[in-house]
């Protein structure tokens, strides 16, 4: 607990959350159904009361997040905090992430067991020399967006041509600079855009330093709406904005992936091991799903630095990118993952298309069909999203 208080710390040097999570580096990708590979080693944050399996018995297991405790990682912190991992016998350590921590780096050299990044990321590691497998796909959708004020007139990408348009980078700029050459726009080329390296936050758009800025739907777009307005002493509204999404313009990719390394996966202890870890983080999805007000107070206990009113919108939002799941959550939908690989490579994220094997879909089947044994809704088909108020700076 001492370790996971100063990661903390240190984490929370690094200003406000971003959605999307920071990593600096590219991370890969998965593909259709193939055979286990294999991945990495321990990790640091601990698990709740144990249930079934003695203590002694629990096998240690390391999860590296891209970002720090927040209501896109409700799932896994639900898991850690109702003891669904301790069930199957795994004494689970969430490691919070942070803007220099590259979840890919982390398991590929044996920091963590299991890691959350974007699946372009992955794929682009992989490209790279990086023995990594996705065995699970939770988020369903991209979140990503830009952001622009209404009198902008900044309605589409084209609209993005001389104009100054902020993103994170750390290969969240994959979906945007996609759009960009998808228009004829080179976001390499300032006489065609001026591309502003964001701070994980919407400050320069509040303040008009720039035309455009990068927001994912849970994160920053609401913290634009938990500002005041000066003109109205009110905060701002929706329609005081345009939002571009790239699920909208078609470039959008798939975000927040599980992957392994592919020898530690190659081995059949592992392989039960990743079941495992697959089954309790379902639950603890399943769980922030039906369970909203005690799922954001979770995510507040493993401290967050944004209050329960911006949680709450994050936690709905994220709901939203995971269901419904028709396959069973955390199954890799194919056409999904193609699309996703295809924009990677059309658009220079990836110099060739991924090998068969980047993904598999083996484990998550598993869990979901235990889960499916066990009599829970691993689909979410009749879920409908809560309605959360934005409150004023979130709190």
């Amino acid at each position: 607990m001492k370790k996971f208080v100063m990661i903390l710390g240190i984490v929370a040097m690094f200003a406000v959350i971003a959605a999307c999570a920071p990593v600096a580096q590219p991370a890969p990708a998965p593909q259709p159904t193939a055979a286990p590979a294999a991945t990495t080693a321990p990790a640091a944050t601990s698990a709740p009361a144990a249930t079934t399996a003695p203590a002694a018995a629990l096998v240690p297991v390391s999860l590296q997040l891209q970002w720090v405790p927040q209501s896109q990682f409700c799932g896994y912190y639900a898991a850690l905090d109702k003891g669904f991992w301790k069930e199957e016998g795994l004494d689970v350590t969430i490691k919070p992430g942070a803007v220099e921590i590259v979840p890919q780096q982390v398991v590929e050299t044996g920091g963590a067991e299991f890691g959350v990044a974007w699946v372009p990321k992955v794929l682009a590691s992989i490209e790279g020399g990086a023995n990594l497998v996705n065995v699970a796909q939770p988020f369903q959708r991209s979140a990503t967006t830009e952001v622009s004020w209404k009198d902008s007139n900044i309605t589409k990408p084209e609209d993005w041509k001389g104009k100054k348009v902020g993103t994170w980078g750390f290969g969240n700029e994959f979906e945007l600079f996609a759009a960009m050459r998808k228009v004829g726009i080179d976001p390499n080329n300032t006489a065609d855009v001026t591309i502003i390296q964001q701070p994980f936050d919407m400050s320069l758009l509040l303040n008009k330093e720039l035309d455009a800025a990068q927001a994912m739907t849970y994160n920053e777009y609401a913290q634009v709406l938990e500002a005041v307005n000066p003109a109205t002493g009110e905060l701002y509204k929706p329609e005081d904005l345009n939002v571009i999404s790239f699920e909208d313009v078609g470039t959008a990719m798939l975000q927040d992936g599980i992957f392994v390394r592919g020898d530690w996966i190659a081995d059949a202890a592992n392989q039960e091991t990743a079941v495992k870890f697959l089954k309790g983080a379902f639950r603890g999805w399943m769980y922030c799903r039906d369970n909203f007000d005690d799922s954001v107070d979770i995510v507040l206990k493993y401290g967050t630095t944004l209050g329960r009113g911006h949680q709450a919108w994050m936690l709905n939002e994220i709901n939203k990118l995971i269901w419904p799941s028709p396959l069973g959550i955390g199954v890799m939908d194919a056409a999904a993952f193609d699309r996703t690989a295809e924009i990677a490579q059309e658009f220079e994220v990836i110099k060739a298309a991924p090998k068969d094997g980047v993904y598999v879909t083996t484990y998550a089947q598993a869990a979901v069909d235990a889960l499916k044994g066990m009599g829970q809704d691993v689909t979410g088909e009749n879920y409908k999203p809560q309605t959360v108020e934005i409150t004023k700076g979130g709190e």
